[in-house]
């Protein structure tokens, strides 16, 4: 099975890290693009590594472009998303296994962060386990629910949904659906839409996301 790795940020304080924040990209893109958001939150959490994997497979023309999975551009592109989702979640649940494993950092400490279909990713995964993360914060994706979602014995940790009310890459509804399927399941939800905001993360959603994660953090 493929290993994920990518560009990391040890924890501001100097310290033994004891919380975990990993930054899911999007597709065509790498790590080296989301770890950008750390600065914005190592305050909120001095003792955290932050790490930003690569996805488990290139693009073919795009040297440092990676994909979670590929899409279909053609055909039914929610199906081709539901699968894979379930094709590479085994991928990013070994890498969080070992990390969990190899540092002591309890699932409980552990922040899944995701834009686009890395957020496809962050709540796929991090809604299909028993271990109770610290959160999910999901930017710009939408919910591709695994085959056991909704089962009592999985955990259900807090998500935040930040979306712009202007992307055309992938629709403000997904995040509006994914709200409703999240509390609708018992999820506690924060859902906030950026105005005149394309397929990206805006300084107000990124404020939004800063204060949930300061909120569950406990700060």
């Amino acid at each position: 099975m493929t290993k994920l790795s990518g560009p990391m940020l040890p924890p501001k304080s100097g310290g033994v890290p004891t919380q975990a924040v990993i930054l899911l990209h999007g597709y065509g893109s790498n790590g080296a693009d989301l770890i950008g958001l750390a600065p914005y939150w190592q305050d909120i959490l001095p003792d955290a590594i932050f790490i930003a994997p690569n996805a488990p497979e290139r693009i073919e023309g795009l040297a440092e472009g990676f994909q979670w999975f590929g899409i279909d551009f053609d055909g039914d592109q929610l199906a081709s998303r539901q699968t894979g989702c379930a094709k590479a979640r085994p991928v990013l649940l070994e890498f969080l296994t070992d990390l969990w494993a190899q540092t002591d950092i309890a699932p409980q400490q552990t922040l899944l962060v995701g834009f686009s279909q890395g957020t496809m990713m962050a709540l796929h995964v991090g809604l299909s386990l028993p271990q109770q993360l610290m959160g999910i914060v999901a930017f710009s994706g939408s919910f591709l629910p695994p085959a056991e979602f909704g089962a009592s014995e999985l955990a259900r940790p807090p998500v935040c949904l930040v979306h712009g009310d202007a992307d055309t890459v992938v629709a403000p509804e997904r995040s509006a659906e994914a709200q409703t399927a999240l509390k609708a399941a018992g999820v506690a939800v924060d859902y906030y839409v950026s105005p005149n905001t394309a397929h990206g993360i805006s300084p107000d959603g990124l404020e939004f996301a800063s204060k949930f994660i300061a909120r569950i953090a406990g700060k």
